[in-house]
């Protein structure tokens, strides 16, 4: 599924020059979707983005999602609200801390004829949010905190089936079995290049000065499973699909452990 198709006519009845002006007024877009053959992003920096990595990522998705609930985390401009809900997701709930991305979702909602839930919200306040979801979607934002495992952590509480998480990946790809424990004196496993670490970035990478933290593989997968989570895929090089564990499942989160002392 290459690009998202409206299901029914109900879009708003707008000529083609009207369509495009309301893109256009939205602002530049981040995500590149097809508005009744229309880019949204016709000249994004990573090419056909994010459907790059939608083409990867959707065969490890179910593609009948029918009674399904979604939490779009970063929803972004809504391309992966939008195919979730193209499959037949019954709720579609998409947040964001940036207005234009989201008034860009409700154009390209309203555009396609496929009802989502928007909502202004920080990934640090997920736990405002009533239940747990089929799937959560948790891509592209964990580079962009400056508390991200803190924030993933709180992610994880809202998972009931499956998490689809991506980060940018930087350094070593390697992944190896490491000991459960070292002794205090040994330090050579640090210098090791797959060793999980994480590279802060004190002022701007890639002239966003968001970009605040950046793991390499290893990081990536070891916080996961940290934070209470089994790997169950790894469809394209950033990306995981994602389980919660026995512990997790029976509700005995890391976050809360943490914050009373019995972690």
């Amino acid at each position: 599924m290459a690009h998202l198709q409206s299901l029914s006519p109900t879009y708003p009845a707008t000529s083609p020059d009207a369509l495009a002006q309301q893109i256009s007024e939205l602002g530049e877009w981040f995500h590149n979707i097809d508005l009744r053959g229309i880019q949204t992003a016709p000249n994004h920096f990573l090419g056909d983005f994010p459907n790059v990595k939608w083409r990867h990522i959707s065969p490890a998705l179910p593609l009948d999602l029918s009674g399904a609930t979604v939490l779009d985390i970063g929803c972004n401009g809504g391309f992966y609200s939008l195919q979730m809900k193209q499959r037949g997701a019954k709720r579609v709930l998409g947040i964001d801390i940036c207005d234009r991305y989201l008034e860009q979702a409700r154009l390209a909602s309203r555009t396609l004829g496929l009802e989502i839930e928007l909502e202004k919200r920080s990934v640090y306040e997920v736990e405002q949010i009533a239940g747990q979801f089929d799937f959560v979607i948790f891509m592209g934002v964990f580079y962009h905190l400056r508390y991200p495992l803190y924030a993933l952590d709180k992610v994880v509480t809202k998972v009931g089936g499956k998490l689809v998480f991506q980060t940018m990946i930087r350094g070593s790809d390697e992944v190896k079995q490491w000991e459960s424990d070292y002794d205090f004196w040994r330090k050579e496993m640090f210098a090791d290049p797959s060793w999980p670490q994480m590279y802060f970035v004190e002022q701007s990478y890639s002239s966003d000065q968001t970009n605040w933290w950046i793991p390499n593989r290893a990081a990536a997968e070891a916080m996961l499973r940290s934070s209470g989570m089994e790997i169950e895929s790894h469809p394209e090089s950033e990306t995981w699909i994602c389980a919660p564990n026995a512990m997790t499942r029976e509700g005995k989160f890391v976050l809360p452990r943490e914050l009373d002392g019995t972690l």
